[in-house]
């Protein structure tokens, strides 16, 4: 009998397993050491971030367009607690991820050893599952648990803290004995019971007004075929939360875009929301029903019925009582589908000339409404001028990532999708500053033969700028267009709606984003003049170095919010 003499550390065996899982990037700092040049010397690539709460944001905008959970790593302290934020907004919008954070030694705990922090605590409010591993024999069933935790059910962030001194024990070689791959999401796909599902396709049927909203859930399980095909069987009329956009082509002729809290002057919701008003049946699919998504709670009609999708059972009747369709999104929205080839459909069919004819009378007026500012020659420019310019340039291999506040705004609201599955992706979990840039980097890493647009603002990038240097380090050529007010635009608006008045916070110096570009080895543009925007796109996206390019924009231009309805309104 030969015994294996060869050793091998616990950090190899586990880069070892999350090769098996699929995993071809981590975005770290080098930390956990042992295990990041364990990941390195069999090819899974670093993305290494420079500010240390950027690295979860980017696993994040990995995590959504990908279709695989990403993997963030950091060290323990400091660098772990910056990774709260990225992991709550993870939590909130349903995105999975998996954090390695480094830990003290095992013999150090509980002695105050060079950065100890109780992670457990620190982690728990914001992670689905949280553990630490301490047996050497156990790192492949903690890791597959993760990854088990993050991809099933409701996506979300897992945690697993590594002690240092584990990761580089040694032990003899072992065959393997876990070969699953685990590292995809939905994990499982799980339906309602036949009898639910039928309940819900009669309810259909049998609407005189029924509609559809469709949530972040639509993307989360990769289910816009699916909804695009009950749209179509159905003939329901289908609207976005924010977190839904690109879940339907908003050209086909049964789409009516986004709604939520865009019902201001020269917006679309303004035209569609009686759509909603008017209807007697509500299909929710994978939405969590949260404000925004409903403009506080006001948009339904209280005696409409409500169906609800999603893989959460908790997010069922949150806010309104509704038939429960409990199950993965995609896999409910096909069971629903084949429901109602058994029903009488002549209802539907016969209704839908009139709603097509209204969803088109919607978009003609919102175009009529924001023709002033969108096609507008004056300086500073329009955002909405922006926004037309790259409306031209956009198409199926193009993802548009957004900073949170009014970029996330601009983005959702003015942009028209040409094909369902479309990403945009947006920080609306609990929409941090900052994270534009760190989606962009995490969705081109996803997906590279895509263009990746980031459109931020100068607040938010000023969170962001040194991951410049990572872009032009990681060769990963975005374009990045920062739209430049020269204040923190939403945070002035709305203290000056609410209080008639603003803090001394929302004035900025002047800065030239340019010049930091350059620095950092990016091409880039200022753009001051409107008629300059469609040169500097055109060449932005044609190539591939990664660009940044800077507009100075109207300080008095804001998002068609319902916040600022009566202001505007009144202006």
């Amino acid at each position: 009998m030969t015994i294996n003499t060869k050793m091998i550390t616990v950090a190899e065996r586990m880069a070892l397993a999350l090769q098996r899982h699929g995993v071809e990037h981590i975005f770290a700092q080098s930390l956990p050491s042992a295990l990041i040049l364990a990941a390195e010397a069999i090819g899974i690539r670093q993305i290494a971030y420079r500010q240390e709460n950027m690295g979860g944001a980017m696993a994040d905008g990995y995590a959504r367009v990908s279709g695989k959970v990403a993997v963030v790593a950091a060290q323990n302290g400091p660098a772990a607690t910056l990774l709260v934020p990225p992991l709550a907004e993870a939590l909130k919008a349903s995105v999975p991820l998996i954090a390695l954070v480094q830990d003290v030694e095992r013999r150090q705990t509980d002695k105050n050893a060079f950065q100890e922090l109780d992670h457990i605590q620190l982690f728990q409010p914001c992670a689905k599952w949280v553990r630490r591993v301490t047996e050497a024999d156990r790192i492949e069933d903690y890791l597959d648990q993760a990854f088990v935790a993050s991809a099933s059910g409701r996506p979300g962030p897992a945690v697993l803290l590594l002690p240092a001194d584990l990761l580089r024990e040694q032990g003899p070689e072992r065959p393997a004995t876990r070969r699953s791959h685990l590292g995809h999401y939905p994990l499982d796909r799980g339906r309602p019971c036949d009898d639910v599902i039928a309940l819900a396709a009669k309810l259909i049927a049998e609407a005189q007004a029924p509609i559809a909203i469709a949530g972040g859930g639509v993307h989360a399980s990769d289910a816009s075929q699916a909804l695009a095909t009950l749209q179509e069987a159905a003939g329901l009329p289908v609207l976005t939360t924010n977190m839904g956009k690109g879940s339907v082509d908003e050209h086909h002729p049964l789409s009516a875009g986004v709604l939520g809290s865009l019902v201001g002057p020269r917006s679309l919701g303004r035209h569609t929301l009686p759509l909603v008003e008017g209807a007697d049946l509500i299909l929710l699919v994978g939405s969590r029903t949260n404000q925004n998504g409903t403009d506080s709670w006001r948009q339904f009609p209280p005696n409409a019925k409500i169906i609800h999708i999603d893989v959460d059972p908790l997010e069922i009747g949150r806010n309104y009582e509704a038939l429960r369709l409990v199950g993965d999104v995609r896999a409910t929205l096909m069971a629903l589908t084949n429901a109602l080839k058994d029903r009488d459909l002549s209802r539907r069919r016969a209704a839908r000339t009139r709603i097509e004819k209204q969803i088109a009378q919607c978009w003609a007026r919102f175009e009529v409404d924001r023709q002033d500012v969108a096609s507008s020659n004056k300086m500073p420019i329009r955002p909405e001028r922006v926004l037309r310019e790259l409306q031209a340039r956009l198409d199926e291999n193009v993802i548009v990532a957004a900073d949170a506040s009014y970029s996330s705004m601009w983005v959702v609201g003015q942009l028209r999708c040409a094909s369902a599955g479309a990403r945009f992706i947006t920080p609306r979990g609990l929409a941090g500053l900052g994270w534009g840039v760190p989606l962009a980097i995490g969705s081109k890493c996803a997906q590279p033969a895509k263009k990746v647009v980031a459109i931020v603002g100068d607040g938010g990038f000023a969170h962001s700028w040194a991951e410049l240097e990572t872009i032009v380090r990681s060769d990963l050529p975005i374009v990045i267009v920062v739209l430049n007010n020269g204040i923190l635009g939403f945070q002035k608006d709305a203290e000056i709606a609410k209080f008639g008045r603003h803090t001394t916070a929302i004035d900025f110096s002047n800065v030239d984003h340019s010049l930091i570009a350059r620095a950092c080895g990016c091409a880039s543009e200022r753009v001051e003049k409107p008629e300059d925007l469609a040169g500097a796109l055109g060449r932005a996206l044609s190539t591939e170095t990664a660009t940044l390019i800077e507009v100075i924009a109207d300080p008095g231009a804001h998002p068609a919010l319902s916040l600022f309805a009566q202001m505007d309104e009144c202006a």
